[in-house]
């Protein structure tokens, strides 16, 4: 049997190739769009690319914590949406604004919590139930903000201005010519990296998803662990829905839909395991990035929507098809 050092070195040298691996391919998208692409190493371009890659990272996040314990949230998609539309909605009543925003985020919490708490008790269930959850939500909240409104999915109101300029293209950040979003995005990233790999807690992810009998020796209660990844992802994702009302200044129950993809396609791009135990959000911002550039270079081309998926995919199987070759932690015991 190996020993547990021997088990880390592996572990650690197979996601040191991955990362390698994604950063070679986004410096070499770079520099094939910029040679093709008129303008797409711009300033304005580049700021482009950071603040959607900003949002899309955000919503990633809860997508990395929960396939690093070995399961997967759908729900993300539609807690963007609804969270979108009830703060477009709270903003048009006399709530204070950052009262409204807080509610928003425990209500993505608390969804993020009820997805661990029953997927937790409906093993190998989380696809379908995260999915039932999600659909389950964003009715709700369209039946809810449609009263008075005959348009159901939309929501018109005053955004406050203080709040559409962490998200708006042309924000900037002490003086920086980048939006205060991305700067958050960067502080968020930093943290939960660091609090990942130097803090126990999030040692135990990766102990959950290796193996989950050898957690259980160790003390780590996998239901905590479970639960609270969910947690954050729902946490995350409503955020990110709340800053995409800022961006967009109107709400929109659909703008979470690209999203059911893309957060799963960067964390596989970035080479986190779906099966757990490996990876993690530092791979998975090179992945988001990754994705960015290229749908930046896909639209410079001319390409619509429809050609980017099919792009999208035929990224996507080889680099499924290349991680899939390293042997996952547990077959090694």
């Amino acid at each position: 049997m190996p020993s547990q050092t021997s088990l880390s070195k592996s572990l650690f040298s197979s996601d040191l190739k991955s990362l390698i691996i994604g950063i070679v391919l986004l410096f070499v998208l770079i520099a094939v769009a910029s040679l093709s692409v008129d303008g797409f190493a711009s300033t304005n371009n580049t700021r482009s690319i950071l603040l959607l890659a900003s949002f899309l990272g955000l919503a990633a996040l809860g997508q990395t914590l929960v396939a690093t314990v070995g399961g997967l949230d759908l729900s993300i998609p539609f807690v963007i949406g609804a969270s979108n539309i009830l703060l477009a909605y709270l903003f048009g009543t006399s709530i204070p604004p950052v009262l409204g925003i807080l509610i928003i985020a425990a209500l993505g919490a608390a969804i993020g919590a009820l997805n661990g708490f029953l997927s937790y008790r409906l093993q190998g269930q989380a696809l379908i139930l995260t999915l039932g959850v999600g659909f389950s939500l964003v009715g709700a909240a369209q039946i809810f903000t449609s009263f008075g409104s005959q348009y159901s999915g939309t929501v018109f109101s005053q955004v406050p201005a203080w709040f559409s300029n962490i998200s708006a293209i042309n924000g900037k950040t002490f003086g920086m010519p980048f939006p205060p979003v991305v700067l958050i995005w960067a502080v968020v990233s930093a943290f939960l990296i660091f609090w990942i790999h130097r803090n126990r807690a999030g040692r135990a992810l990766y102990a959950v998803g290796n193996n989950r009998t050898a957690a259980s020796v160790l003390s780590i209660s996998e239901f905590k662990v479970w639960v609270s990844t969910y947690t954050v992802s729902g946490l995350t994702a409503s955020i990110t829905g709340m800053l995409l009302l800022g961006f967009s200044g109107g709400g929109f129950v659909g703008v979470g839909d690209p999203y059911l993809f893309t957060t799963v396609a960067a964390v596989v791009v970035g080479g986190t395991s779906l099966l757990g135990g490996s990876g993690g959000y530092g791979a998975t911002i090179v992945g988001v990035l990754v994705l960015q550039v290229l749908t930046s270079f896909l639209v410079g081309l001319g390409l619509n929507y429809a050609a980017q998926q099919t792009v999208f995919g035929l990224l996507i199987l080889p680099m499924v098809a290349l991680y899939a070759r390293a042997p996952h932690i547990r077959n090694q015991i």
